[in-house]
């Protein structure tokens, strides 16, 4: 049986329950055959304390639909994904609204992925530029 999108949707946002995503608000919104995009509330809960997004919740929101975007192209019964680098280019300030994040591979091998990920505002303005690449690694048996 084939999942609808919005069945996928939900089934990975369900699995985002009692951990940092679902501490920031971050929501698996869509994907396609390369991509995944998440959004992620702009509230006091993510500002630093000037009242702007805070650097490290856009990098939690960056890696956080990374991982997610290798996690759904691996075999979850063998294999489990772990990040080995993130870096984060702030070009813009947000204050309120939502952020999203748009992860693309730009590498996606065997053992490690390379994924570019670009975090916009609701005006699609380019807030920050990151770059994540993780490893798959085997499950012990």
């Amino acid at each position: 049986m084939q999942l609808s999108k919005q069945d996928v949707l939900a089934k990975a946002n369900a699995v985002s329950k009692n951990t940092l995503m679902e501490t920031l608000g971050i929501e698996i919104v869509d994907f396609g055959d390369d991509f995944l995009v998440a959004r992620m509330p702009v509230t006091s809960k993510v500002h630093q304390p000037d009242g702007v997004l805070h650097g490290g919740a856009t990098a939690a929101l960056a890696e956080s639909v990374g991982s997610f975007a290798s996690h759904i192209f691996i075999d979850t019964e063998t294999f489990f994904i772990r990040g080995l680098e993130i870096t984060a280019n702030h070009l813009k300030s947000v204050s309120s609204g939502f952020v999203y994040a748009r992860a693309t591979f730009l590498h996606k091998g065997r053992t490690t992925q390379l994924l570019d990920i670009k975090v916009t505002d609701e005006a699609e303005q380019l807030i920050s530029v990151c770059r994540l690449s993780t490893i798959s690694l085997p499950k012990k048996k």
